[in-house]
């Protein structure tokens, strides 16, 4: 059985991720609307992911014996000048992320939660990869030409 709070953490959790989903599906339609599709799928894609993210926490929760919740999920920005802005605040919301699920190991840590620090780690390996990746393609946006950045467009295009 799951401790109500580390229950209530994980459930904040489920929230933040749903937040993100919103948040990347916001930016995609600012990216499509300003022709760059290749942005705008890849972005679509890690809103996909992050839905998915919250949904196996709650799968978790309930596992555990917990109620898994949905609560308020506030609005998400709706407009960015650029890709160069969209990207960097991929890469910073990645880190916050990281932040937020660093500190769900702590507490199920200080908890002696084995099962639920355990299940956390796949999320840490995973954050540590996104803000790899959120990084990545931030800096190449930073240096790309408008050429450059039409062809990154067309790459990050093929995200499966």
């Amino acid at each position: 059985m799951i401790s109500e709070k580390l229950t209530a953490a994980l459930n904040g959790q489920v929230a933040a991720e749903m937040w993100s989903s919103n948040l990347y599906l916001s930016m995609s339609f600012c990216m499509q609307y300003a022709g760059y599709d290749g942005f705008a799928h890849w972005l679509k894609k890690q809103s996909a992911e992050e839905l998915e993210h919250a949904c196996q926490i709650a799968d978790y929760i309930a596992k555990r014996g917990g109620k898994p919740q949905v609560s308020k999920i506030d609005a998400v920005p709706v407009e960015w000048a650029s890709p160069k802005d969209v990207f960097k605040q991929v890469y910073e919301h990645e880190c916050h992320v990281s932040k937020l699920i660093n500190d769900l190991v702590r507490m199920a840590s200080e908890e002696r939660d084995n099962a639920t620090q355990d299940f956390l780690w796949g999320f840490v390996r995973e954050q540590v990869e996104e803000e790899a990746t959120s990084m990545s393609i931030s800096e190449k946006i930073s240096k790309a030409s408008d050429g450059a950045l039409l062809i990154l467009d067309s790459k990050l295009g093929s995200r499966a």
